[in-house]
Parts: structure tokens; C-alpha cells; sequence
């Protein structure tokens, strides 16, 4: 499996996840896009220092090809779903532990 179809199988994955496991719907909401927002220059940056340094390297027959800040959109990609991901869970987590 390349790399290419990790980074969509877990923003489908995440989008599922926020959607309809947890039910968070963050992605309806624009606290979430207004906090990605703010995260996602970090991301560029963090992207870019890593990859200008060669600190993280890609081959190129596992990425689209594409880049953004220097990194692949693969990253993009993935760093989408990981913050996706753990915003419903700390959500979900939340109003878990308010119920109680």
C-alpha cells in the first residue's frame, strides 16, 4: 500500500469516524474549521522546516507528486485526519465525562 492511499484511507476513515461512530460532527461545525484554520499554517511550516532539511524524505513512486510547503499533499492529507480525529475524540471524551 503506498502512501498515497494511507493518507485518503484515514481521512476516510476520519471523516467516518466524526461522522457517524462518535458523532461528533465536527466537520458541520465552524468551530472546527475556524480551529484547523489556525493549526493548519503550523502544519505548513512544521512540513516545510522538515522536508527543506531532508530530516523526512518521501520516494517519489510512493507520493502523487504533488507538494505544498514542501511536503507532499499525502501530508496534507493525513494531518487532516489526525487532527480530525483526535478533536471528536476529545469531544466525544468531553461530553462523556460532563454526563456523569
Amino acid at each position: 500500500m503506498s502512501y498515497s492511499n494511507i493518507a485518503v484511507t484515514s481521512m476516510l476513515f476520519a471523516v467516518f469516524f466524526d461522522l457517524f461512530i462518535v458523532r461528533t460532527q465536527l466537520l458541520t461545525k465552524s468551530i472546527f474549521w475556524t480551529s484547523y484554520a489556525i493549526i493548519f499554517p503550523m502544519q505548513l511550516i512544521t512540513n516545510w522546516w522538515l522536508t527543506s532539511r531532508y530530516i523526512v524524505m518521501y520516494n517519489p513512486n510512493t507520493i502523487i507528486g504533488r507538494r505544498l510547503a514542501g511536503a507532499p499533499i499525502e501530508d496534507i492529507l493525513f494531518g487532516f485526519s489526525l487532527i480530525l480525529a483526535t478533536m471528536s475524540m476529545w469531544v466525544y471524551i468531553g461530553k462523556r465525562m460532563n454526563r456523569k
